[in-house]
């Protein structure tokens, strides 16, 4: 099925209590911001060039290719405050490049936090072009090296820096009861939103 899960099973992951958010990441200079024009509207992201820079060029390679332009959102796990939207190429095979060596949050010392921005993979290192939005605190898609097991986590590279109030309605969007296999049943968005743009910003 074109549509994948991300890795680890989220099911227990939503089993912990949710943290206390806590603001994004700090937004240096060296950052890149990128905005989504979605049929949402606007999320504005940053870029962590310097702190995840394996991730971030990948993604920003997809950004200057305009191979996010008119993919979608089309998953959403959680409520409210809690959870996570993922969007892109959805393996679309027009659209994605190759797979990049992974980017392990103990390596980038980035995390799960509010408005992260994580890329959605396979095994480690298989990560292409599509990625999810964190909602709240997630450590447990942090990297955890003394875990048995894939224990590499996700690959955090931005933060939401405008339009978490977006993200939201998306997460608050109609799900499918039938749509999706496995974990993802019933969390496949009925009317996927659109990602119009994604361009660098000035």
């Amino acid at each position: 099925m074109m549509i994948r899960s991300l890795l680890l099973p989220l099911l227990a992951l939503f089993a912990l209590t949710p943290a206390m958010a806590q603001p994004p990441a700090s937004t240096p200079s060296t950052d890149v911001r990128v905005a989504l024009d979605t049929g949402a509207g606007k999320i504005v992201i940053a870029v962590h060039e310097a702190r995840a820079p394996v991730t971030a060029a990948n993604f920003l390679r997809y950004v200057d290719q305009k191979r996010f332009d008119g993919t979608s959102f089309y998953r959403g796990v959680g409520a409210a405050d809690y959870g996570f939207v993922q969007g892109g190429a959805q393996n679309d095979p027009a659209r994605v490049l190759p797979p990049i060596r992974h980017e392990p949050t103990t390596q980038t010392g980035l995390t799960h936090d509010d408005g992260a921005l994580s890329m959605a993979r396979y095994a480690p290192g298989s990560a292409t072009g599509d990625f999810f939005i964190v909602l709240g605190q997630m450590p447990a898609m942090d990297a955890h090296p003394e875990a048995p097991g894939d224990n590499q986590g996700f690959a955090v590279f931005a933060h939401v820096v405008e339009g978490m109030d977006v993200v939201k309605a998306i997460l608050a969007a109609p799900k499918s009861p039938t749509a999706g296999e496995g974990v993802m049943k019933g969390q496949m968005l009925e009317q996927p939103v659109n990602i119009l743009t994604a361009r660098r910003l000035p």
